[in-house]
């Protein structure tokens, strides 16, 4: 993904017809992918020069374009967040064996600095925000403490009604303002993401993917068809679930 960057210029991009299209669909939010578990920021960070503006021939800011065009279209607008980091080196090292971090890089404080430091601009900068839509919490050991109450507390204070969802695949914690599953519906575990979890008295999401990767693979052409897609619009409402 890191030499990919260099010749990132995603011309056709149009926030507006973006936002209208999906508004049209039905949907009543986006989920748009801030930060992957890459470390490639899709805003002007100040935390990092590895974004969309700084380390791109684009050097447009696509959140800032996108959250403008859901505030003209009243469509609402959340961010996916990743708890990891496949190039920050302070990240500390779980199950990604070929990353570039180590012991001898790893350092808690300043990578836990950076990510507050992110959501605090993407909480501040962007106008009203529905929910942070966290993941990554699995590439460490259940014992890891990611102080996540204080982050909570911090999205909290910067937007009170900004909703708090985190794909650990448990059972919800305290702070969190809805529930997701992962390639499953909420009690199903066909994917072996949700053994284990609870369905909850929150409001409940299933996420999943139209081809088999989240990330950009251009060799994944196995899409799901328009019949099974539907399907799973169906059944997720019916186990009143966004999908």
């Amino acid at each position: 993904y890191a030499k990919a960057a260099g010749g990132f210029y995603p011309a056709s991009f149009d926030a507006r017809e973006w936002v209208k299209a999906i508004k049209a669909s039905g949907a009543r939010y986006i989920c748009f992918t801030s930060r992957h578990h890459d470390g490639f920021s899709m805003w002007a960070t100040k935390a990092s020069p590895y974004n969309v503006v700084d380390a791109t021939p684009f050097k447009r800011d696509v959140i800032g374009e996108l959250a403008q065009a859901c505030q003209e279209q009243k469509l609402k607008l959340h961010f996916y967040y990743s708890h990891m980091d496949w190039q920050r080196t302070d990240y500390p090292m779980g199950r990604c064996k070929s990353c570039p971090h180590d012991s001898a890089t790893t350092n808690w404080e300043t990578y836990y600095a950076f990510m507050n430091k992110q959501l605090t601009e993407l909480l501040t900068n962007y106008g009203p925000i529905g929910a942070i839509w966290f993941d990554g919490v699995w590439d460490q050991p259940e014992s890891f403490d990611w102080q996540l109450e204080e982050q909570y507390a911090l999205i909290h204070k910067l937007q009170p009604s900004c909703l708090i969802g985190n794909n650990h695949h448990r059972t919800p914690y305290a702070g969190e303002d809805f529930q997701m599953f992962e390639r499953d519906l909420p009690g199903e575990n066909k994917a072996g993401f949700s053994d284990g979890q609870e369905v909850s008295a929150l409001p409940l999401e299933t996420c999943e993917t139209m081809n088999r990767t989240w990330g950009y693979n251009i060799e994944d052409q196995n899409y799901k068809s328009t019949k099974t897609l539907i399907q799973l619009l169906v059944r997720a409402a019916g186990k009143n679930a966004n999908l």
